[in-house]
Order: C-alpha cells, then structure tokens, then sequence
C-alpha cells in the first residue's frame, strides 16, 4: 500500500492564499492526496503567519503547517505554536524557542506521518540557527520507531545546501523538500536510497513579481538603493509544490513530480489582515 502526500511551496500573501482556498481541495480529490503540508510563513502580508491565518489556511485542506525564518514576526501566532500538532518551526532554533520541532500525524487511512523543517545557514543571517545535519539527524531519533513515513521541509537559500541534506536523508526521510527561494525547480527525483527530492517547491502567489513582490517596487529599490514598500503583488497567480508516492511499509517514495495549478489574479493585494510596514532593504527568497 502506499499513500500520497503533497508539500506546497510558500504561501505568500492574500494571492497565495486565495489560490490554495480555490484550488487546493479539488487537487487533493483529483490526484488522491493523503496529506497535505504547506510552508505557510509568508502567508500574512509576505512575511510571518498569524493565528487567524494559520485557521484559515487548515480549513483551505492544509494537515500541517511548516514554518520558517520569518516564523516569530507576528507575536499572535505564539499560543497556536504552543498548543496545536498542526504547525512546526525550525527544528535548529534554540530549544528555548517556542514551538513545536517536530510533529506525527494520521492520515485518514490511518498512516502516521513524521512531519519537521530546518532552516539553512548558508546565506540565511536574519536568524541564528544551529547545524541543520546535526539537529535533522537528532530529530529523526526522535520519533517513534512505528512511523515509517518522514517529510522535511529544508527552509534554506542555498541550492547546495538544500540538495547536501537531501542526500544526507536519503534513505531515512520519505521526503525532503526545499523551500524559500520562490522559484520552482526542475529536479524533482528519487534519490537512491529511496528519498524524493526537490530543491525548491516555488511558491503560492503572483508569479509576476520579483518573489511576490511588485516588480516596480523592487526595482525601484534596486535601481536607487532608497528603501520603499515591497508590497505583494497580485498577478499570475499559482499553486505550486510536489506530489510523492511513498510505501507506507518502508517509507520509501516511489515516485516524484511538481505541481503548478494556475490561479487567478488577485486585486486588491490585501485583506484585513495583510497590513505590512515592511521597507524594502532585501529582495531575497522568503521575503
């Protein structure tokens, strides 16, 4: 037997979010997934997740909510970490850092899915992070001996970095995917050890922008070096990530392949909760 599990790329913004409400259930039931994870730190505004969103986005069909560098930047979002299954941060944080480092959940069927992220180093100097080899190979000692069926979400801006872990998992992950950059790549595989792989998902959210961000924003910021607004922006909007089919028994993957559902643009960028005051200073992934 073998289940079927979808890793959504980072859902940026209100764009990114109503293209997961309108087209994530009719994927799930069209190719059969089982389970459904969603980096979702970017989800308020581009940056940082709330509460109220994190609620939203699991009604939209989200099992488990993946988190990244910009995971503390709304203070509400801090009881929910504490108190619900359903949500991860980085796994190579302090352990004093509030949230979960890891999680397992059951599928309809009845599978128990192992679910953590990690943050990279490379490049990423917002948020000081421990080893993510190290801390991955920790976590996994972690969980119970009966789960067989792994993902990692690897947060990181280095492709390196990202395919180094995939290959320091395989074999013991069901599932690595990477995350942040925004743009999707065309690598998805199997490794040899039985891991599926993708170095990064992309994104949910206008792919006319500079990473979901309007373009004339960021080049005017690019172009004059005087900070300015990024806001989000709201055309070309899709759904992107990964489908794996993984041995339930083994927790090996037997097949991999992206995903990309057009969406529909999105006007106004934002909504009651999209109020951000961030100035431009840095146009890179996860922004």
């Amino acid at each position: 037997m073998s289940i079927r599990i979808l890793c959504l790329g980072d859902i940026v913004g209100r764009p990114g979010r109503k293209v997961v409400e309108q087209k994530l259930k009719g994927l799930v039931k069209e190719r059969g997934i089982d389970l459904v994870i969603a980096n979702s730190e970017n989800i308020a505004a581009g940056s940082g997740i709330t509460a109220n969103l994190f609620h939203k986005v699991r009604a939209y069909g989200v099992d488990v909510v993946t988190l990244g560098d910009h995971v503390y930047r709304k203070a509400d979002i801090l009881p929910t970490m504490q108190a619900s299954e359903r949500i991860v941060r980085p796994a190579n944080l302090s352990p004093q850092a509030v949230g979960r480092t890891h999680t397992v959940v059951t599928t309809a069927g009845g599978v128990q899915v192992g679910v953590f992220c990690l943050l990279g180093r490379i490049f990423m100097n917002n948020m000081p992070a421990d080893d993510p080899f190290a801390t991955a190979d920790r976590v996994l000692r972690q969980f119970p001996a009966g789960v067989k069926v792994i993902v990692c979400d690897m947060h990181a801006e280095a492709s390196s970095e990202k395919v180094a872990m995939g290959h320091h998992l395989d074999g013991r992950a069901s599932m690595v995917v990477g995350t942040h950059t925004h743009i999707p790549t065309a690598d998805s595989k199997v490794l040899g050890g039985g891991t599926a792989f993708i170095s990064d998902l992309g994104m949910c959210g206008p792919y006319d922008s500079v990473l979901g961000r309007r373009k004339e924003k960021v080049l005017k910021f690019m172009t004059t070096s005087m900070p300015t607004q990024f806001d989000v922006a709201t055309g070309d909007v899709r759904m992107c990530g990964a489908i794996a089919e993984i041995d339930e028994t083994t927790g090996r993957a037997i097949s991999m392949e992206r995903v990309e559902v057009q969406g529909e643009s999105v006007d106004p960028a934002y909504d009651a909760d999209d109020k951000s005051n961030w100035q431009g200073g840095q146009a890179g992934g996860g922004e």
